[in-house]
């Protein structure tokens, strides 16, 4: 008795070129690495713009509340000769904002240490720097 191979016969290895598993690896590598370079591009060129365009920029280092104001002791970077605004809030212990105001900052000066006075319609428990904007 004699067993007959029910095998496919393959072709020799290296004659024919790549088989289509090798090929769709190799693209999908290729396309993989271009659109990461393309995500890391993007990320870039937003995070480039986002420092670039924001020409002023502040710090909230310390308040202190009053009855009918907060003294707000902002720290203020901006470049020399730009002119821009900050804005803060006070809030009450229940959450209500009770006071807001902008606070305009401009001259030559690159580094601004000051107190603001925020007026509130209530007793604030809080201040809070919402942010810093160029004019």
């Amino acid at each position: 008795m004699s067993t007959a191979s029910t095998r496919t016969p393959r072709a020799p290895e290296g004659r024919y070129g790549r088989s289509s598993d090798e090929r769709a690896d190799r693209t999908l590598k290729v396309v993989g690495a271009a659109l990461g370079a393309v995500l890391l591009a993007v990320i870039g060129w937003f995070g480039y713009h986002y420092v670039g365009q924001n020409k002023i920029s502040g710090e909230l280092i310390g308040f202190e509340l009053a009855q009918d104001s907060v003294q707000v002791h902002l720290e203020v970077r901006k470049d020399a000769g730009a002119t821009g605004y900050c804005t803060v809030r006070s809030q009450a212990e229940d959450g209500d904002e009770v006071g807001r105001a902008d606070f305009r900052f401009d001259g030559d000066a690159t580094r601004i240490d000051k107190v603001v006075t925020l007026r509130t319609k209530a007793a604030g428990t809080t201040a809070e720097l919402l942010g810093c904007h160029p004019e």
